[in-house]
């Protein structure tokens, strides 16, 4: 503790002294109370190698895992100096719910902090109240698509499915970009897809492929988690069926018999994989739909394009897979019913909650921006806790249009149709889980009913595709105050020149998002940004330091403010024709 107000400390006052250039050990995982260090180095997942930017110098990220009610203390040192990409960052949590008034620690730019910038760091801290698999990514500019992205998981000691594996093991599935996302099209088109950050791009070398290692005769639990930015996957592994028991960090009844799933941009899917097939090597295969420009990604081909292999013990490990595809029965979200306390908020009937909200997401060809309910998200440049904690009051906090303000403990009902362009769209929801209700039509489920009963609960939810009649319906209760967006999670990305110029570019620069102001009067009783509390005995013995601690996070504001041009200008890097 006294170590991480240290650093703050000189941070303030020397800047320079603290953050010179770090050694840094990269390990496969990190625990609870880790430093996590954000730099620019050289990489080739796929054989082609670019500048990215990076946690502990891995891509992607290490694995954070932690235990049920432990608390994270994660300090994010920005050491940024790549002016082709984002240098400031900040970093969310996906799908912790940042309850007991941790709503400061969300990592939503614009919305819950400013970013933190080059050569500073800040200490996020909540507690793990939840179980389940999450992933953590910066959550400013295009910086996750240059690869700021990782897992993160929280143990269940009492989880509810132990008896149905023996080991448990992490898959991450994401797309990757060879050209530095800032100067990349308005809605760019991968260049690969990777599994467990490796793979292979059309006609490119021949790279290593991600192995997943089982033994005959276990039963394993794969934590699927797309880290992707755009793309979704349709996820399959050769003559295993899975049996899905988790969606999003929330348990779920059993699905046996799944030979695939479609797992959409920040979604995650636990499924129980039985090794009960001969000694061998099989696909494992992530296949992306059929982009505009690139056909051949969604290829399988000599090339072993968006796969990984299963290898049992004893198998040839220099033999790749001749297994087929099985892709049958490919799982319907309406199939998923939750474990625990299933039952929707609200009344069992159509907008049956106490506050029902209709969003209309549209898009003007005009002016290149999307609308939800004629209001484009422009992300305000005080972040929208820090107006509520100054006492702005909810009909005048900003952006104008985008706030929607949510009474406490009370039932909430979105209703959502699909929209018109580059569908379909992933949301995701801050702060809560929610109850789907109603899923998006889809081909394997063109007409799904509403579900009041024992609907799946999840954080991120597709919307469909255009013209598929879809009405996509969440319900959740109002108990956890602050600000918290809503937002289509596909190309997250604000940056620097949002923030000083309200330039906006791809999905939520383009206005897809709203923020809900849940329950704001008593924000400023419940969250407090950080934290005496963390430092009390401290600060009774260095009570001059009392200030420095409290205003750690509002200094994130004006330091980034007056950042200079050089800190905050991008370099275009030249995008070459391909052949």
């Amino acid at each position: 503790m006294f170590l991480y107000f240290f650093e703050y400390v000189i941070q303030i006052f020397f800047p320079g002294a603290l953050l010179a250039a770090p050694e840094i050990a990269s390990v496969a995982t990190l625990g609870p109370q880790s430093t996590l260090y954000v730099t620019n180095e050289f990489i080739s997942p796929d054989g082609f190698r670019r500048s990215a930017s990076v946690i502990n110098g891995v891509y992607p990220a290490p694995l954070i895992i932690a235990q049920k009610g432990d608390n994270f203390k994660l300090n994010v040192a920005n050491y940024l100096s790549d002016n082709t990409m984002h240098r400031s960052t900040s970093i969310h949590w996906h799908g912790v719910l940042q309850r007991g008034g941790t709503n400061w620690a969300d990592g939503a730019v614009g919305v819950s902090q400013c970013p933190i910038s080059p050569n500073r760091s800040f200490l996020y801290q909540f507690n793990a109240t939840e179980p389940g698999t999450f992933w953590y990514h910066s959550h400013y500019g295009t910086q996750y698509c240059d690869g700021v992205r990782g897992a993160l998981v929280v143990y269940d000691p009492d989880d509810p499915h132990k008896t149905l594996y023996d080991e448990t093991t992490v898959v991450t599935l994401g797309d990757w970009y060879h050209i530095q996302s800032p100067s990349l099209d308005i809605l760019p088109a991968a260049d690969s897809h990777l599994i467990n950050g490796k793979g292979r791009y059309p006609r490119g070398p021949l790279t290593d492929l991600a192995v997943v290692n089982v033994e005959q005769g276990k039963r394993y639990r794969l934590r699927i988690v797309s880290i992707s930015c755009d793309a979704f996957y349709t996820f399959s592994i050769d003559d295993h069926p899975l049996t899905v028991i988790e969606a999003d960090g929330e348990s779920v009844v059993p699905v046996r018999g799944i030979d695939a799933l479609k797992i959409f941009a920040g979604q995650r899917y636990s499924v129980v994989l039985v090794a009960n097939q001969p000694v061998g090597n099989y696909w494992i295969r992530s296949i992306p739909p059929p982009p505009d420009s690139n056909a051949a990604l969604i290829t399988f081909d000599e090339d072993s394009l968006n796969s990984a292999i299963l290898r049992y013990k004893g198998a040839n490990v220099h033999g790749q897979p001749s297994t087929k595809p099985t892709q049958i029965n490919i799982l319907r979200e309406t199939q998923l019913h939750a474990l625990i306390n299933p039952m929707a908020p609200g009344k069992p009937i159509e907008d049956g909650g106490d506050k029902n909200i209709h969003i209309n997401l549209a898009f003007d060809e005009e002016t290149q921006l999307f609308k939800l309910n004629g209001a484009t998200f422009i992300p305000p440049k005080v972040p929208v806790l820090l107006q509520i904690l100054t006492g702005t009051p909810p009909g005048q906090l900003l952006p104008e249009g985008s706030i929607y303000w949510l009474p406490r403990n009370k039932s909430i009902s979105i209703s959502i149709v699909p929209g018109k362009k580059d569908t379909p769209h992933p949301f995701h929801l801050h702060g809560h889980s929610f109850s789907v209700v109603r899923s998006a039509n889809t081909p394997e489920d063109p007409m799904p009913g509403y579900n009041y009963i024992d609907p799946v609960r999840r954080d991120t939810v597709n919307l469909g595709d255009a013209d598929s009649g879809s009405n996509v319906t969440i319900r959740f209760t109002t108990d956890n105050p602050g600000p918290w967006i809503f937002h289509c999670f596909a190309f997250l990305w604000i940056t620097e020149s949002v923030m000083k110029s309200s330039h906006i570019d791809w999905h939520l620069e383009r206005g897809m998002a709203i923020v809900f102001a849940e329950d704001p009067e008593d924000v400023p009783t419940v969250i407090r940004p950080p934290g005496k509390l963390a430092v009390n005995i401290l600060l009774k013995e260095f009570p001059v330091l009392n200030s420095f601690v409290t205003e750690q996070w509002q200094y994130l504001c004006p330091i980034f403010d007056n950042l200079p041009a050089s800190m905050t200008s991008i370099s275009t890097v030249m995008v070459l024709p391909t052949s």
